[in-house]
């Protein structure tokens, strides 16, 4: 059975989700997408990651990360098996979260090549908004939100 636990990304039962997904955004788009964790506040609660365990195995992970009081970014989304419900697990989880945590709205970015990424958040009710923060400007990036 599929479960979804909150975690610290620094835990050691978290790299090895976490360095698979760095190394699969790599090998598909040149970045490892890292940087996303590098101002990570373990001590403030509107921080929340979270991984994905099936059976013993950790096989996704994700995360929030605050923009505002009421905004949250999703970040740091991955399941290592396609088609088998964990990242809408994961996400659904995190936005569940997100709104005990008083936020509104999540936006996030993913890259335009990123197709099933793409899908995946649209078929989540997200909608395509303009690109936000440090992706202005960026056309590689692409940008959505859902009001919670």
């Amino acid at each position: 059975m599929l479960e979804i636990k909150i975690s610290n990304p620094n835990d050691s039962s978290a790299s090895s989700i976490t360095e698979e997904l760095s190394q699969n955004l790599y090998e598909r788009f040149g970045s490892d997408g890292k940087n996303s964790f590098t101002d990570w506040d373990c001590n403030n609660p509107k921080y929340v990651f979270v991984i994905a365990e099936l059976n013993t195995e950790i096989v996704g992970c994700g995360a929030i990360r605050p923009l505002s009081e009421k905004r949250g970014e999703v970040k740091r989304m991955f399941a290592k098996y396609p088609r088998k419900n964990i990242g809408q697990s994961i996400l659904s989880f995190l936005e569940t979260k997100a709104k005990e945590l008083e936020y509104e709205e999540l936006v996030l970015e993913t890259r335009v090549k990123n197709e099933e990424a793409c899908s995946f958040y649209l078929k989540a009710n997200y909608i395509k908004i303009p690109n936000y923060g440090k992706y202005i400007g960026r056309l590689d990036a692409v940008c959505f939100q859902k009001s919670l």
